[in-house]
């Protein structure tokens, strides 16, 4: 027989596109699809439960169906649709890891499970180095939010590793994802007509593609091919960097730099008015910036990302449409006042 799948987060984008893609694989057999609420898009011939993570049926689901790999991708940073405020959130994300990493502890029929995190776990602070590897401690663990849920919930698959080390488990640390579909707090913020910044600071950002996000899965919940491991942590990102004014620029959309206190106070506007979740990590992360080491997922885990870091942000800005000013024509504004500009005050 076959594989079986389970795949949690069905409901959101990247979590339904996982499951259609998965299903083309020729050693899986079935593939069940589990979230709190429907999804709006299909699943194809995969099998849709209604469940919640928090709760134990989860376990009774993985017995069911005699599951050998789980794909654990609902841990995000905002609710999807009724599911409700920051707290709602947390909590899918901290204890429904934790009752879904009980079930699999539980369930002699896993092999594999497979788990988005986030390259948030390093934080974003002014003393970080200038690239993370996977082995790097942070100079500060994140405080709050949903950076401090994935610590926690790596702690949480750590231990569950430990438990039961004839599972094998693959953390992908994902970088900002970006591209068509994208519905991240940081997708939001690119939206925005003026993008609110902070004097001062131009940081480094690093994007991978939806694309690249549903092959790299794929890749970390297959078995691994000759030569390559997909057992341990890896950081995913396309390659390169952009600097937060040249992703204003591509999208020809104005900045807005304001003093940091001043930026607080927009997210908190900008939040209660419903128009982006512009939590405290996402000020931090385009304060400081943060960019991550690849060469375990090339080198160990055998994937090269199709797009760059400028390729995954060029498809989300075609997607966006043209901002207030012409990419071109802000660019060569730019060009031209640098220009005006002594030799020394370019510096």
């Amino acid at each position: 027989m076959g594989k079986v799948v389970l795949v949690t987060g069905a409901a959101r984008q990247l979590g339904g596109r996982f499951v259609r893609r998965i299903q083309r694989e020729p050693d899986v057999d079935r593939v069940i699809g589990v979230d709190a609420v429907a999804p709006e898009h299909p699943l194809g011939g995969a099998d849709f439960v209604r469940a919640d993570i928090r709760h134990p049926t989860i376990g009774k689901l993985l017995a069911e169906f005699g599951v050998d790999t789980v794909v654990h991708m609902d841990i995000n940073g905002t609710p999807l649709g009724a599911r409700g405020n920051r707290a709602s959130v947390k909590e899918i994300n901290v204890i429904g890891t934790m009752q879904l990493l009980g079930a699999c502890q539980k369930a002699p029929s896993v092999r594999r499970l497979v788990v988005k995190s986030s390259t948030s776990v390093y934080g974003s602070a002014p003393r970080d180095p200038a690239v993370f590897s996977e082995t790097t401690p942070p100079k500060s663990l994140p405080s709050g939010g949903f950076a401090k849920d994935t610590v926690e919930v790596e702690g949480y698959v750590r231990g569950f590793a430990r438990r039961r080390p004839d599972v094998a488990v693959c953390v992908l640390r994902f970088a900002n994802i970006l591209g068509p579909c994208a519905d991240s707090p940081l997708a939001e913020y690119f939206a925005l007509p003026v993008l609110p910044t902070v004097i001062g600071y131009d940081p480094r950002l690093q994007f991978v593609h939806e694309k690249d996000a549903i092959e790299v899965l794929r890749i970390a919940a297959s078995e691994p091919r000759r030569g390559t491991l997909n057992s341990g942590t890896f950081n995913i990102a396309g390659d390169g960097v952009l600097l937060l004014s040249q992703a204003a620029r591509r999208l020809g959309r104005p900045t807005l730099p304001l003093l940091l206190p001043t930026l607080r106070w927009a997210r908190s506007a900008l939040r209660s008015l419903g128009v982006t979740d512009f939590s405290p990590e996402q000020v931090r992360l385009l304060t400081h910036g943060r960019v991550v080491a690849t060469n375990q997922m090339r080198e160990t885990l055998g994937f090269a990302p199709e797009h760059t870091t400028a390729g995954a942000f060029a498809d989300y800005a075609h997607s966006r449409g043209p901002g207030l000013l012409p990419p071109e024509t802000l660019a060569r504004t730019v060009d031209r006042l640098a220009g005006l500009l002594p030799a020394g005050a370019q510096n």
